[in-house]
Formats: structure tokens, sequence, C-alpha cells
């Protein structure tokens, strides 16, 4: 199989490039890819950049020229809600732009694109097939909503505007949406794991300094390890 595993930022990339056997470095677009053969898998491995754009853009330029047969997500995200702390996982099973509002443009609802669906749902047979693994390993996680925008939240005030239309949002981050959205659009299976890097608060600055290389690599060791000892066809 090929599988992409797609971060926003280097810090997110460097367990992965320090636990795989490099072979080459092929570019895509305006994207480097590292290429590593993982338990007979092609593994893709790339910087989209931060927020909905770079996200969209540097997916969709591996899409365009690997047949991918699945995306692997990884990074960090702010909580959205009390009962989710930092260093926690989360496993997506939606996302949805808290920064979409076209209700006044048709039969929309709020962080609905126009034309697109009102969020993307991740049901695959390889995401349930994820979830198994990490309730075999007794790795906790969380799975809800995720929120996708171009800000970096870090206000209470901030908080409280995007869970006025998504009050059972666990996190917030700046790619989600978009890596679902071309995901959607290329036919092409996502998992996504998010590990809570800090509280979207007035510290969030401080915090994701502190716990994004931290939360980072605890995402991809469990996605390391996953597709070390996981046969996937």
């Amino acid at each position: 199989m090929k599988i992409a595993i797609i971060v926003p930022m280097e810090e997110e990339a460097e367990f992965y490039k320090k636990h795989f056997k490099f072979e080459n470095k092929e570019v895509f677009g305006t994207t480097e890819f590292d290429h590593f053969l993982v338990n007979g898998n092609d593994i893709y491995l790339g910087l989209s950049g931060i927020g909905k754009v770079n996200a969209a853009m540097n997916l969709t330029s591996l899409l365009t020229k690997e047949d991918i047969d699945l995306i692997f997500m990884t990074g960090s995200a702010g909580s959205l809600q009390e009962d989710v702390k930092r260093k926690d996982l989360i496993l997506p099973n939606k996302f949805m732009y808290y920064d979409a509002h076209n209700t006044s443009a048709g039969n929309y609802v709020e962080g609905q694109i126009p034309q697109e669906p009102a969020g993307y749902t991740l049901d695959n047979a390889f995401r349930a097939k994820f979830a198994a693994y990490l309730k075999e390993h007794d790795i906790p996680f969380k799975e809800g909503l995720i929120v996708t925008g171009d800000s970096f939240i870090a206000s209470e005030a901030q908080k409280d505007e995007i869970k006025k239309n998504f009050s059972d949002a666990l996190g917030v981050e700046m790619e989600g949406a978009a890596f679902a959205q071309v995901a959607r659009h290329f036919n092409t299976p996502l998992v996504a794991i998010r590990a809570i890097s800090d509280n979207g608060d007035a510290n969030a600055d401080n915090d994701f300094d502190k716990f994004v290389k931290e939360v980072g690599a605890k995402a991809a060791s469990i996605i390391a390890s996953y597709l070390e000892e996981t046969v996937l066809d």
C-alpha cells in the first residue's frame, strides 16, 4: 500500500524521521516528502504547513501524483472542553470549519462551505481498525468533533465564540477539515489523530511551545507502531 502521513509542523514530523529507515526524498508541488518502506508499505511523510490553504494545497499535490491508498494525519490541537486535557489523544470522527458562516447564502448550517457537506465524517474501515488497535493496546483516547479555522485560539472569548455554534467540539486546530475535504474529493480514506497541546486559553502560546513536540511525538509513536505491527489491505 501507499500511505501518506501528513503533519503541519517539523516538530510533529521529527519522531517519524528518527524512527523510520530513510529511503529517499521526493518533491510533489512545493512540498518535499520523505519516502520510507515500512512493513511492506510505501510511506510518504510530508509537512503540510500551517493553515487550511497550505493543508489543502500540499495534500492535493501528493494525491494528484501518487495513487495513495490511505492518509494518516497527526499533530496537535487545542482543547475546547474542560474534560479534554493536555496530552489527551483525540480520534476525530468528524471535522467542521468553525470560521465558515454561510447560513445566509442558502440552506446551509454553520461551518458549511456552499456546495460541500455540512461536515466531513471519518467513517472508513481503516479508521475502525486503528480504533480497535488503540483499544487492544489500552491506549486511552476520545472520539468526537474537531473544528478547523485559520486562527490560533488563545483566549476564553475565542473559545466561547466557537462553542456557541459547536458546543460538542472536543478540540480546535488549523488543518483537519481541509485535509478531510481534499480526501473526500479524492475518495481516499483518512485517519486522523490529534494530541492536545494546550487549553486554547491565555496560556495557549506558552503551553503550545512547551507541549507541541511532546504530544506530536506521542501521536507519531502510536502511528509508527501501528504501521510496523499491522497488515493493512
